[in-house]
């Protein structure tokens, strides 16, 4: 089913109850909002690191397209996978958002930006910059499978994975 990308999370949940392949997914909540902007959509790109962020650098210096950057930092809260420069660059890159599962860090300037980021909270060190990581493969986490193409929606109310 396609979804226009104004559609809130809750319609989403209500049109899918019946979802008989049981892939529409609903994250849980334990992901606040960062970035001033608290909905966002598009297509999922991924990025698997833990506790280095140089492949989410690469990924954002390139053209997001509307795409969702979805950061599995492995639940790490040891250290922040983005920061305000690397969110300015999505935005500016025209990516829709970040959701990670790991940390952020300058969140007070986060929260001007305009820009929509879902992470499970805050830490202010740095990561390490080793370039370890892989990019645009299926990830697993909170119980949800995110595979690059499929569609993210993020909005007050929580987040939800629809299907390729």
């Amino acid at each position: 089913m396609n979804q226009p990308e104004t559609a809130s999370t809750c319609d989403l949940c209500d049109a899918h109850l019946e979802d008989a392949s049981g892939d529409f997914r609903v994250l849980p909540p334990v992901f606040h909002s960062f970035g001033g902007r608290d909905r966002f959509a598009g297509q999922v790109s991924t990025v698997q690191c833990l506790d280095d962020n140089s492949l989410v650098r690469a990924a954002l210096a390139e053209p997001g397209r509307g795409r969702v950057l979805v950061v599995d930092g492995g639940g790490s809260l040891r250290c922040a996978l983005v920061g305000d420069n690397l969110a300015t660059m999505g935005r500016d890159n025209t990516w829709a958002g970040i959701v990670v599962n790991g940390c952020v860090r300058d969140s007070a300037a986060l929260d001007k930006l305009g820009f929509g980021i879902k992470a499970l909270g805050t830490n202010p060190r740095r990561s390490a910059k080793d370039g370890c990581g892989e990019l645009d493969v299926p990830l697993v986490f909170v119980e949800v499978t995110f595979t690059p193409g499929a569609r993210l929606y993020a909005d007050e109310d929580g987040v939800v994975v629809l299907p390729l």
